[in-house]
């Protein structure tokens, strides 16, 4: 089978206007609950999608840890690819794509950084490993061998046996906060609904749908 005749019709479900919640968030959080209900395995995984200094686009796989409201958190390094990219321009795209149900989610808006405690509270919340990784990965750069990395624990290892775990001041968490939020429910034939909440300047949700 040549790659351009790999394809699926999407049958699952369908998504009206009339069914969809008026404030996004809570609609995110139906499909949410669902998402989990149906045993998705890595069902916070997420794209991030973000822009470098000069211009050009990277995308990559990172993990929601918490939404509400206010917008969806997750946590790197500030100081990798991405927490550059951040620093020079906060505007970023997630995208989740839950493929048993034949459904993405599409957010854009403003990633912020979370406060100090909410990063100490999820960093130590962590398993000891994860810590320790996030102290000892200088995460992006480049490195001669794993052995650095090997090394690199080894140190912290023994560092932290004499004093407590904290959090290092390089690691923490984004909020992004959303001005889009597009459901995506798969369709035959291609004819997939699409679902735009798009924030206006009185702070209202406006509701459209969009051809696929």
């Amino acid at each position: 089978m040549s790659i351009a005749d790999i394809r699926k019709d999407y049958k699952k479900a369908f998504l009206s206007e009339k069914d969809v919640h008026s404030s996004p968030v809570t609609q995110f959080g139906q499909w949410w609950n669902e998402a989990v209900a149906a045993e998705i395995e890595e069902v916070n995984a997420m794209t991030l999608a973000s822009v470098a200094p000069d211009g050009r686009p990277a995308a990559r796989i990172v993990l929601l840890k918490g939404y509400d409201k206010n917008g969806f958190v997750f946590f790197t390094n500030y100081l990798s690819r991405k927490g550059i990219e951040l620093n020079a321009h906060p505007e970023v795209s997630l995208l989740f794509f839950w493929k048993e149900l034949e459904r993405q989610v599409r957010i854009e808006g403003k990633a912020v950084k979370v406060s100090n405690l909410e990063s100490d509270e999820y960093f130590l919340s962590r398993p000891l490993e994860s810590q320790i990784g996030a102290w000892a990965s200088p995460q992006s750069q480049v490195i001669e061998s794993r052995d650095i990395l090997e090394e690199n624990m080894q140190q912290v290892r023994e560092q932290f046996e004499q004093t407590p775990m904290k959090r290092p001041p390089h690691w923490g968490g984004y909020c992004v906060i959303p001005d889009k939020i597009e459901f995506w429910q798969g369709r035959p034939g291609r004819l997939h609904d699409r679902i735009l909440y798009s924030l206006n300047q009185q702070g209202e949700w406006k509701l459209e749908r969009l051809a696929p």
